[in-house]
């Protein structure tokens, strides 16, 4: 069906579909830089993960400078339409003029970066890297009994938000800087709530100094367990539900971060009604691993569909987080923010207004018929619509441009 038919379709159910173009056209996905070279980042060759990370997989052509990320980077766009950002790890900085500790770190090793964020028109965000580290090597950080490694960790929370505070003043636009770490213990603790205290302590250190809401957002991230981590994580989501109201900071909900039966999409409607926005990391949760490459699947749309229901859109910010070294990165990267953007595109064009109508006059009956109906409405077809306003490749031609640069461009990095 052509879009002339498809928006016709939808207009009968009551559904703009150029209102629903629009809304799509002006939310950003925050891209994240690590799945370019499974979490290596540039602090030194021979980085090592820890943090109860893992990445599996060997496809060759990974990205081994910041140059060839960026070129990866800048295939990736031209793969997804719409306007983006760019979401950079710490560890990400350009170190080539020699190693920074972490706690050292300034705007310095990332003025390259902003740099080409503005000439590829991006925004960008930022997280603290608190794994891979001599001083992360227990897996406990911000919540060690030991005071110097607190501090250290401290200190170099404290300047990714300076850093990420000057990204969004030179920028133009705020940079989330989303504060996660790999606290936790392998088996059972004898003592949760001293970790915690600790923890909270040292956040309100970390967000002491006041910054721009214009130029700098903080978040803090939960996670439910990790490698290493498998019986106790300090930051916890109940912790950082918590934390997150009583200091008014963003809640970062990632979708890989929970039991597989829990479901984030029902979370977000009473997050939003204590924590003033949201960041959301959209990933996929497998069994034991959260960071399986995003599909459309059910979680997925329903995430979406949740944020569009509670229009929260302008309360949200979104993001990806997952890597995958077992398939083309490129491809990893197209395909999961894609599926990300077809999801909202789905809410979007639900019936929502007849829907809520037959809801609030007891229909029930009525009410999952249309939802069930909305399933087969031609949204293909407005999406296709999307990709060829914003000059992007549609579905049935973005994986060939893939094939194209793997043969040119990744095969050769040996």
């Amino acid at each position: 069906m052509d879009y002339s038919a498809a928006k016709e379709r939808y207009a009968s159910f009551g559904v703009d579909t150029e209102e629903a173009l629009k809304k799509l056209s002006a939310t950003p996905i925050s891209l994240h830089c690590w799945q370019g070279d499974d979490v290596g980042g540039f602090e030194s060759p021979d980085s090592s993960l820890g943090g109860g990370l893992a990445v599996t997989g060997n496809y060759p052509g990974k990205a081994r400078s910041i140059d060839e990320l960026r070129l990866d980077l800048e295939k990736v766009l031209s793969l997804i339409p719409g306007n983006h950002r760019l979401n950079l790890h710490a560890i990400y900085g350009d170190f080539s003029r020699g190693k920074v500790d972490r706690d050292a770190i300034s705007i310095e090793q990332f003025q390259g970066w902003i740099d080409w964020c503005s000439a590829n028109n991006l925004g960008l965000d930022f997280n603290p890297s608190c794994f891979g580290h001599e001083k992360a090597e227990d897996g406990l950080t911000l919540s060690s009994p030991d005071a110097g490694i607190r501090d250290f960790w401290i200190a170099h929370c404290q300047a990714s938000r300076k850093i990420g505070a000057e990204m969004g003043k030179q920028l133009g636009s705020p940079c989330v800087t989303n504060v996660w770490i790999p606290d936790g213990m392998k088996d059972l603790p004898a003592d949760r709530l001293g970790p915690r205290e600790r923890l909270a302590a040292s956040l309100d250190k970390v967000f002491e100094e006041s910054l721009d809401p214009a130029h700098n957002l903080d978040a803090v991230e939960s996670k439910l367990f990790g490698i290493g981590s498998e019986s106790y994580v300090v930051g916890s989501h109940e912790f950082y539900m918590g934390y997150a109201t009583t200091r008014q900071k963003v809640l970062c909900l990632d979708a890989g971060h929970f039991h597989p039966t829990e479901s984030v999409a029902d979370k977000i409607s009473s997050a939003l009604l204590y924590v003033p926005e949201l960041l959301l990391h959209v990933s996929r949760g497998v069994r034991w691993d959260s960071d399986h490459v995003v599909i459309l699947d059910d979680p997925t749309k329903a995430i979406f569909e949740e944020l569009v229901r509670c229009d929260a859109l302008s309360r949200t910010h979104i993001g990806l987080d997952f890597f995958d070294a077992s398939i083309n990165r490129i491809a990893a990267w197209a395909i999961g923010t894609r599926s990300a953007q077809k999801g909202l595109l789905m809410a979007l064009l639900q019936p929502m207004s007849k829907i809520i109508e037959a809801e609030a006059t007891g229909n029930y009956t009525e009410r999952l018929a249309l939802l069930e109906i909305s399933r087969t409405l031609p949204w293909g077809s407005v999406w296709e619509e999307f990709c060829s306003r914003n000059q992007t490749p549609g579905e049935g031609e973005w994986f060939a441009e893939v094939k194209a640069y793997e043969d040119t461009v990744l095969a050769k990095r040996s």
